[in-house]
This record gives C-alpha cells, sequence and structure tokens, in this order.
C-alpha cells in the first residue's frame, strides 16, 4: 500500500464513499469493494444493526460461535455459547465440561455484586473544611440524582454508597468522590457514568456556594466508572476424591498426575511469567462467554489481571485444595457482567446466547463465565503436565494450516487421517501436502 495523506472529513462520508477512498489505496479497488461487501449481513436490517453499533463501519469482522455441552453448574446443565477464534478453546472447555459432570459439576457462588464509579478533582483549599462539610454536599449529591437512580431502585439497586477520600499524597490538591452502585442485572456502565457525571456538577457548585470553601474553585478532571470491581466477585470450584482422578491419564499414577498438577499451580502463584500465561488460559474461556453474550470482554480481562496483582506481585486467579484425600480446585475473581442493556439484546446472536442459557440473571452469568474459564485452565494444566499442549493444540490447528496452504477437501480428508497418528507442524504438513500432490 502507498504512503496514506490525512484524510478529512471521512467520518462525514457515507458508507460507500468510505469504502471507495479506502478501495483506492488497493492496487485493486473493485476486488478490495467485493471483500469487504462480501462479508455484509444479507438480511439488510440485521446490517444497519452491526453498522449502528461502531463507527466507520464498513463490513463485519465473523469470529467463530461453538458451543461447549455438559456444563453442570449447582445441578443445572448447560450448553455454553462460546466466541473465540483460538482453536482448542472450545474443545478444552467441553473435555473438561464432561469430565467433571460425573465428579459432581461445578458449585459456583457470587460473593458480591458491587460496581465503583470516581469523580476525580482538585481543590487547593483547607482539608478539614472539605471533610466538615461533606455530609451536607453528599445529601446534595444523592438528592440531586434522584431522578436517575428511581428505575434502579426499583429493581433493588441504586447508589450503595459515597464516600470523600482525601489523596493529596498522591498528588497535590487531589481528592476523589468514592462511588458504589448495584445495577442488578446490567452491567451498568451508562448508569454509572450519568451518576458520577451528575455528581460532578452537583460538587462544584456546592462548593462554589459555600462561603468556607469557594476560595479556591473545584476542578473537577474526570467521572468516570473504574472497570476495577474487586466487591464483584464469583467463586468457582470442582471438587472430587483424589482416588476419582484415577486413569485422568495413561502416563502417570494418580498421585503422581495430583503432584504435578500442584506444583503447576504453585508456580502459577509464584512467578510472573507463568501466572500471566496461567490466568491467559482462564480468560480464553472466560472472554469466549463473555463475546457470546454481547458483554466487554476488555473491562473483564483488565479487572481480572488488576485483581490477580492486588497482592503487589501478579499471580494466579486459582487455588489448589488437598485435605482429607479431596482435590479441590477454585477460580476466584470479580466479573461485572450483565443480561439487560448494551448489546445482550441488540445483537441477535447474544440474545439468543442468553437465550441458549435459558436467560439467566448477572449473577448466573458471571457463574457460567466462570465456570468454563475454570474448566479451560484445567484442560490447560491437564495437558502441560501430560502429554504437553503442542499435541492436542496443533491438531486443533490442522485445518487451519490446510487452509492457509491452499488444500483441498480430499486433501484435508487425507491429513486428518494421516495425522491422527503423527505430529503436526506446519513442516510436517507441508511436507505432506508435497508427498501425497507428487503421488
Amino acid at each position: 500500500m502507498p504512503k496514506i495523506a490525512v484524510i478529512k472529513g471521512f467520518s462525514k462520508l457515507d458508507k460507500y464513499q468510505k469504502m471507495l477512498k479506502l478501495a483506492n489505496f488497493y492496487s485493486s479497488p473493485d476486488e478490495t469493494i467485493e471483500l469487504l461487501e462480501s462479508f455484509w449481513h444479507n438480511n439488510p436490517s440485521i446490517q444497519k444493526t452491526f453498522e449502528e453499533f461502531s463507527e466507520n463501519t464498513l463490513t463485519n469482522y465473523f469470529l467463530p460461535f461453538g458451543v461447549a455441552p455438559n456444563f453442570l453448574i449447582n445441578n443445572k446443565t448447560y450448553i455454553v455459547p462460546m466466541v473465540i477464534e483460538e482453536s482448542s478453546v472450545v474443545a478444552a472447555a467441553a473435555n473438561s465440561a464432561r469430565f467433571w459432570i460425573d465428579r459432581g459439576g461445578f458449585s459456583s457462588e457470587v460473593l458480591s455484586v458491587i460496581k465503583v464509579g470516581q469523580v476525580h478533582f482538585i481543590w487547593e483549599g483547607d482539608p478539614d473544611a472539605l471533610k466538615n462539610a461533606f455530609p451536607s454536599i453528599k445529601k446534595r449529591l444523592l438528592d440531586g440524582t434522584r431522578h436517575l437512580t428511581a428505575n434502579m431502585e426499583t429493581r433493588g439497586g441504586g447508589i450503595l454508597g459515597l464516600e470523600l477520600h482525601d489523596e493529596r499524597d498522591k498528588i497535590p490538591g487531589y481528592y476523589q468522590l468514592m462511588a458504589t452502585f448495584d445495577t442488578r442485572d446490567a452491567m451498568g456502565a451508562n448508569f454509572i457514568n450519568s451518576c458520577l457525571e451528575e455528581f460532578a456538577t452537583i460538587l462544584k457548585n456546592q462548593i462554589s456556594e459555600n462561603e468556607l470553601l469557594s476560595a479556591y474553585e473545584c476542578k473537577v478532571i474526570m467521572a468516570i466508572l473504574s472497570n476495577y470491581t474487586p466487591e464483584c466477585l464469583v467463586s468457582t470450584k470442582v471438587e472430587c476424591k483424589i482416588s476419582d482422578l484415577h486413569g485422568i491419564d495413561d502416563s502417570m499414577t494418580t498421585d503422581e498426575f495430583v503432584w504435578k498438577f500442584e506444583k503447576a499451580v504453585q508456580i502459577a502463584s509464584a512467578d510472573v511469567f507463568r501466572a500471566t500465561t496461567h490466568n491467559k488460559g482462564i480468560f480464553n474461556g472466560i472472554d469466549a462467554v463473555v463475546l457470546a453474550s454481547g458483554n466487554d470482554f476488555r473491562a473483564t480481562e483488565a479487572c481480572g489481571h488488576a485483581y490477580a496483582a492486588r497482592s503487589g506481585q501478579y499471580r494466579s486467579l486459582t487455588e489448589l485444595k488437598l485435605d482429607g484425600g479431596i482435590f479441590s480446585y477454585s477460580l476466584t475473581l470479580p466479573l461485572a457482567i450483565g443480561t439487560v442493556g448494551g448489546l445482550t439484546n441488540l445483537h441477535p446472536l447474544a440474545k439468543f446466547s442468553l437465550q441458549l442459557l435459558d436467560n439467566p440473571s448477572s449473577k448466573q452469568l458471571m457463574m457460567i463465565a466462570s465456570a468454563v474459564g475454570l474448566a479451560n485452565n484445567f484442560s490447560a494444566i491437564k495437558s502441560l503436565i501430560t502429554k504437553g499442549i503442542q499435541t492436542g493444540h496443533m491438531k486443533m490447528h490442522l485445518l487451519n494450516i490446510l487452509n492457509v496452504m491452499g488444500a483441498s477437501d480430499s486433501e484435508k480428508a487425507r491429513a486428518v487421517d494421516f495425522f491422527k497418528s503423527h505430529k503436526v507442524s506446519h513442516k510436517a504438513v507441508a511436507g505432506f501436502l508435497t508427498q501425497y500432490r507428487n503421488s
């Protein structure tokens, strides 16, 4: 592609003009436009809905939508929708679910559902005067947002708390309004941000109207929710007798498997390099469910990784207990996701996903997503400490390799059969195709 100059007024162009502008940077503009159009939905109404999700939309970017059956969670069985492009993740989740369904399944509980928002501001006056005035200001803040919180309160949610935090030891004159919320089945970002912006306006007015405070201006820096929600927690575990793990792998005894599993979890707690990959395996499952249900996977990732570092060192999010001959493996993490609002009912497949899960509440969805995260992590560790991750992963990746190499359907069928008993690698697949085509 040639060097692209600054494009002015791009957002004001219609979709076709935008595509043409972009296509002209390629050597074959007509083919470029044809490619983009080929991914449009054939239902114009649905395509229009997709385009209105974001800005400067030209086409759709497809990701596989799969399901993992046999998830027994709190004595209820689910077929779980998963949206992910990484080969083997859905298979790993399904294998783990099938393994644990015969051992009691997953037990899960939501520990708390508190979400957080902040108004960050600078004020250079007497801190004691501000602290003394805050009870009165707090009442005005809460009264001034009744019109925003009324509907949420009828559903049992709303503003749970509001505190003034003195942070001047970090930044001169820096304070926070720290607010906590219960947003019920909604993720609640818009509700929280609306409340916070109203807080900011009321706070500035209250300080300017107070003769003991008005000598210094309240400079609001920003009013925004925090995606770190350490009190929106879900805990999920699998548990069985150690003897019930007998035969989990032909290459080692049950005691050897448990010993290696325990060491793998200990390493993930002690070493940040391993912890990062360990937790990534958890989010392989969680993100796939979060995406399928129309939730914000970036927010759940950021929150989960911040929580993993809450001790001052980034560590594993899982814990293994071996007491009285019982193998108990658990995952505890914050998950601020919802089942109403946003794309959860607007995206047709997000709506389908929630229907597939029997229209869960936000708490139920938290438990389902965390169970899938634990399932994927269990499968990953099981593979790592037995036959290694590449054997299963590369077999699942085989079709991707064959597609990149332009294999025909008959060649794919022969290759799949051949690699049932051979190790998969790019070099091995290329060699197989060359030999097969020559013969």
